[in-house]
């Protein structure tokens, strides 16, 4: 059988610090190393020289291509009109016309992949057909993402001037109103003698949501706090490994890429109680749902050494769970179905 010809439609490198881009990037990675034998990817082409378009942004051009192509199309599903509230501010009326705008764009696909089997019901409640809906979780490479040994960890706190026994709690994201930053700054408030770090700046610039209160706590943050702006990709790794904790208090989301990166580092999670976790993450977390409890389980966690432990054997057993291999067969099997019908 000759290869399968993709077309990726995509500017989700264009800007970093957004996780849209990381699951690109990683997929485009996986289907070049482990499906080279499988497809040819392009990037970006016209809508005749391929077999399947395969959108990730939802760019004007991109929405006429799945329009005008005679090709089986896709559009991934990074984000629904629900996820958007917090995320990026705009008058009423304009925000209202983007949200249409967003489901006209995926109903314009053939096939659509949602990175979260929870949101499948969203979807159907926003009128997209459930039979157009496939679930493949995101994918995180362990070449680009692992643990480091003890003596290079050593090295990069210095860089970042931590101490080698300071309990880091990593924060990772846009910053935004939905992301939890202003929760991470609370609970941090609570905990002076641990520090944390966001990774993440304004992606969106000024009409991020909340962006001018925001703003007042990233230029004055409490001595415990610091801010790094966006973090180029190839950095995190880094940043993981010098982190004791992953600290995720978003309100909303699909599934993080932060979560996948940072298990694959063998760094804990804590995470707001929510709904959206529990099928992808198997209770192998910790979560809250209130800025005390936050305080308190990070507290534990510094103190009691068997409670780590059992939390770094949780990352390690997601981690495995969404491997290379796991994640790719899934891929396979989806685009060669599209061609069989």
């Amino acid at each position: 059988m000759s290869k399968i010809r993709i077309n990726m439609l995509s500017m989700a490198d264009s800007v970093d610090g957004q996780g849209v881009g990381s699951a690109y990037l990683e997929l485009m990675n996986l289907l070049k190393e482990e499906g080279k034998n499988d497809f040819e990817i392009l990037l970006n082409k016209g809508i005749n020289n391929c077999d399947i378009i395969h959108a990730h942004t939802i760019e004007p051009r991109n929405y006429l291509k799945l329009k005008l192509s005679k090709k089986p199309t896709i559009s991934y599903v990074h984000f629904l009109p629900d996820t958007l509230d917090g995320s990026i501010k705009l008058p009423k009326l304009i925000f209202k016309i983007f949200k249409k705008y967003l489901i006209s764009f995926y109903k314009a696909a053939d096939y659509l992949v949602v990175v979260n089997p929870i949101f499948k019901k969203d979807m159907i409640k926003a009128g997209l057909d459930k039979n157009k809906i496939t679930y493949i979780p995101n994918y995180v490479s362990k070449e680009k993402f692992y643990k480091k040994t003890d003596e290079e960890i050593k090295k990069i706190r210095k860089k970042y001037e931590l101490n080698p026994n300071d309990f880091v709690v990593l924060g990772a994201g846009q910053v935004q109103t939905r992301k939890g930053v202003i929760d991470f700054v609370e609970t941090a408030q609570k905990l002076p003698d641990i520090k944390f770090i966001w990774a993440g700046g304004f992606s969106f610039g000024a009409i991020t949501d909340g962006h001018n209160e925001l703003k007042k706590i990233m230029d004055n943050p409490p001595s415990n706090v610091k801010f790094l702006g966006i973090v180029p990709r190839e950095e995190m790794n880094n940043l993981f490994n010098i982190s004791n904790l992953l600290f995720v208090p978003s309100y909303n989301e699909l599934f993080p890429m932060t979560i996948l990166e940072a298990v694959s580092t063998e760094t804990p999670i804590l995470l707001r109680n929510l709904e959206l976790y529990e099928d992808i993450l198997f209770n192998k977390y910790l979560s809250s749902d209130n800025n005390e409890d936050f305080a308190n389980i990070i507290k534990e966690l510094k103190d009691n050494k068997n409670l780590y432990k059992e939390q770094v054997e949780n990352a390690k057993y997601i981690s495995n769970f969404y491997s290379k291999d796991n994640v790719y067969k899934l891929w396979k099997e989806f685009y060669t179905s599209i061609m069989n019908k």
